[in-house]
């Protein structure tokens, strides 16, 4: 079960392709375009990070074709929240829980919250959640791949290419990061790491030379000239598109971007920011 990307990649949607003809049957989620990009554009205002949408459908639409099709396994890849530096809490997390996932994956924002925007239950159905009577009659489990193998990305790209056909970045590595395998195909994924860069002081480069080091694949020290190579490098090549994606101009977009920096994070000086902070 597969849950669109915002905007299709060449590259994603071939791999995407490859995985089905090399043997498996797919469903896929695409929610309405126009109601996805008015959910997308004010999550970026909003939330600081236009993938909100696309995370709920993500977690919950596996969850309703399970019920719709009475299938009691969901098996997810990683763990997100625990492999990428989030709540160690989550580790061992699994089942059905909303208010988990409200708190872990929604930046506590419910799907009914966005009624206040005026979206109605027909336009968030997709997003939602099957009635909680529905899963514990269907008897769903889920539980997370990264449980019962340890999660090495770098292995799983290799293993993924020789079984699926699985293909890189043909620019060579992804805007912000080193890395050539990971998040390919959605054109606008590189604003989402982007927006961690500026609301946490730390992008998508930390985030893949912190597992890369923790995996053993590079010394702590190639991951600082990593981070300091790459973090927060901003993502030029689909940035019109994304401006044009959720109908906002160039200058709203700064406006919202320099709203999530925080004070103790950045500064500015002669009309330039600076990261107060990077890791040495």
């Amino acid at each position: 079960v597969t849950w669109a990307p915002h905007v299709y990649t060449d590259i994603g949607y071939s791999n995407f392709q490859n995985m089905i003809h090399s043997g498996f049957t797919n469903i896929l989620g695409t929610p309405d375009g126009q109601v996805h990009r008015k959910l997308t554009s004010i999550s970026f205002k909003e939330l600081g990070d236009p993938f909100q949408p696309f995370i709920y459908g993500q977690k919950f639409f596996p969850l309703q074709i399970s019920v719709a099709y009475g299938i009691p396994l969901i098996m997810d890849g990683e763990n997100a929240e625990a492999e990428y530096g989030g709540d160690e809490s989550t580790a061992r997390m699994s089942g059905f829980d909303q208010d988990q996932s409200v708190k872990y994956h929604f930046s506590n924002t419910p799907v009914e919250a966005w009624k206040e925007y005026g979206f109605t239950d027909n336009d968030l159905h997709v997003y939602k959640p099957p009635p909680i009577d529905q899963v514990i009659s269907t008897g769903v489990e889920r539980a997370f791949f990264s449980y019962y193998k340890k999660w090495f990305p770098q292995e799983n790209y290799y293993y993924a290419s020789e079984y699926t056909g699985f293909e890189t970045n043909p620019d060579g590595r992804s805007e912000g990061t080193y890395s050539k395998y990971a998040s390919l195909d959605d054109r606008l994924d590189g604003f989402h790491y982007y927006l961690m860069f500026i609301k946490f002081g730390i992008g998508r480069a930390t985030s893949d030379a912190g597992h890369e080091i923790r995996d053993g694949h590079i010394s702590r020290e190639e991951g600082v000239a990593l981070v300091k190579r790459y973090d927060g490098e901003f993502p030029q090549k689909h940035f019109r598109e994304f401006l044009d994606y959720c109908e906002i101009t160039e200058d709203t977009f700064w406006q919202v971007i320099d709203s999530w920096r925080s004070p103790h994070l950045w500064s500015k000086s002669l009309d330039k920011w600076q990261l107060l902070h990077q890791v040495s």
